[in-house]
This record gives C-alpha cells, structure tokens and sequence, in this order.
C-alpha cells in the first residue's frame, strides 16, 4: 500500500471554551492500533500520506540497530531524541561521537541554540553562540555517523537520500509501517523526511515497544524507557509521561505530532493539522485513557484550562 497524497480530511479534535462557548477549534486527526494492527479507534483522516517529522526517529533509530550500530541504552535513547539541549544531552551526543571515533564537526545539524527556553537563555547568557551539536537532532545525527562507521560508509554525505545508511532507513521504514513511501522531503535538520500514514505510523511504533529484548527494535524501546530523559529533556510533557506511565514509549514531532506505544504494542498516532502543539496533549490522554491508562494519571496531561476533547474521540470516552 501506498499512501495516498492529498489534503487530508481531519476533524475538530480539541475545543477551547470560555465561559461555556466554544471560542477555537483546533482539528487533526488519530488513530489507536491493537497490537494485531486492528484499528480500535480513528478519527479524521489516518490513511493521507503527512510527514511525521521527529516522530520517526525511534523508526530511523531502529534501521540503525538492524544494521548493528553499537551503542547503550543511552545512546539509543539520544538517538532518536528532539532533545531540549541541557548539558547530559550534549555529554551523550558527544559520547557517541567519541565512540566512532568522530567529533562534533562531524555533525551536519545547522547551527542552532538549545531548544529548551531556560537551556537557550543560559546559553546565550554565558557568550555560547549557536553550534552544531546544540541543535535538537544532533543525537540522531551522531548515531547516523556512528551507523556509517560500524558499516564503513562514507561520513561526509550521510544525508544524500542516495547514501547506503539512508536507503537502509528507508527500507525499515517501509518495513515497520507496511506502507510504501510516497514522498521524500528534507526535515528541518537536513535528513531525509519520508512521508508515512498515520496508521502506518503507529503501526511500526508498536511493533517496537512490545519487541523482545535484544531484538533491533528491543533495543531502540529499552533505551527509551530507561532514559525518558534524554528523549527529550527534564521540562518536557514526553518525558514527564513515560515517567506517569510504566513501559510507554513516546515521541513528539514538530507540527504537533505525536506517537506512543504501550508495551503490549497498542499504539497511538496524532497529527494536529494546523500545528498547534497545545492541542496535543489533550488529545494523547485521551487515547491513552482508551487504551486503559488510568484517568487520574492522566490528569496533569490533559492540556491547559478551557481546552476539551471534541468529537468523536470524546463521544468514544464517555460511552467506555
């Protein structure tokens, strides 16, 4: 199968009230998978092509322990991070680079300042100018150039969509989601962005939370576990919930996308359509909240005051 490119046909997802009315309506759409792959719920359009952006890095971190990349769980853990940039981040981004034998101007992340505000102002404060290794993705980056050397492929243009390690990516890609890649674009940090469906999105996330240990994929979702943390970053709403949620796995992406997986492999999918990350919160909890998680766990990630799940996501809460 290959997803379809068009404009996808999402539906409100998220209400903010004031004082009973409905002031904005914020649409997307979601998916919720069984671990057979049955579909348990869906709203909006799941089956569209859309990038997935930073959502697909524990998929891309998964291509590369296939292909036998050495690292720990915390490397893994940084590898398939959009870290917030705090001083443990860089430590381990550049413990992997030393482990390869490479350094920081081996990265070709663009320069950037921490992501994390209070990380950023820090930065700045202490004369720190924007570099290379501070950027969000460089822990990705610095498992794709430790990747090429456990392969002996050429480091200087690991991010051609021709090169060996990007054609392997793409492969496990196409593997984990059962879907064919319709389009290739460029992410924000320079890598390959391939487009993907939601459903075939959340359909390789749980493949790799419930993977044996020691397996490709068992690595990726051990490290993940072990060190939320590193996935993101101490002042982050993913870290905070895998650290709610015993075994979840998850992953946020830019314009407001989000995976999570169970460890039994019932996983989520969210795509907020105007990118409006405060909408996605509330939305995860919700399925979350389908998929068994208990409510009042739950509950510090509903989202700020005035938001509320709309549609039939909400009309599916309150039948269960």
């Amino acid at each position: 199968m290959i997803p379809e490119i068009r404009v996808p046909a999402h539906e409100p997802l998220v209400h903010l009230l004031r004082d009973g009315m409905v002031e904005g309506v914020h649409h997307g759409s979601a998916v919720v998978l069984a671990p057979d792959g049955r579909v348990l719920f869906s709203a909006g359009d799941v089956e569209a092509a859309f990038y997935p952006r930073s959502a697909a890095k524990p998929l891309q971190a998964t291509a590369m322990a296939r292909l036998g990349v050495d690292l720990s769980p915390a490397g893994f853990a940084v590898g398939t991070a959009s870290h917030s940039g705090e001083e443990f981040h860089l430590t381990e981004v550049l413990r992997t680079l030393d482990g390869a034998g490479l350094s920081a101007e081996d990265l070709r992340t663009p320069e950037d300042l921490p992501f994390d505000p209070v990380e950023r102002d820090s930065w700045i404060a202490s004369g720190r100018t924007a570099s290379r290794l501070a950027h969000n993705c460089s822990g990705k980056h610095a498992a794709m150039l430790a990747t090429c050397r456990r392969s002996e492929w050429s480091t200087k243009d690991y991010l051609d969509p021709g090169h060996p390690l990007q054609r392997a990516i793409a492969e496990s890609v196409e593997e984990l989601t059962g879907q064919r890649i319709p389009k290739v674009a460029v992410d924000g940090c320079g890598a390959p962005l391939f487009a993907v469906s939601l459903r075939g999105l959340a359909a390789a996330v749980g493949k790799i939370a419930a993977a044996a240990p020691g397996t490709p994929e068992g690595l990726v979702a051990e490290g993940i576990r072990k060190h939320p943390e590193l996935v993101a970053g101490t002042r982050r709403d993913v870290t905070a919930l895998m650290r709610a949620v015993p075994g979840l796995i998850a992953k946020d992406g830019f314009e407001a996308v989000q995976v999570a997986a169970l460890p039994d492999g019932t996983a989520i999918a969210i795509k907020i359509a105007d990118g409006g990350d405060r909408a996605r919160q509330p939305v995860l909890a919700a399925a979350l909240a389908l998929c068994g998680v208990d409510p009042e766990v739950l509950k510090p990630f509903t989202g700020t005051p005035g938001l509320r799940v709309a549609g039939t996501l909400a009309e599916v809460r309150l039948a269960a």
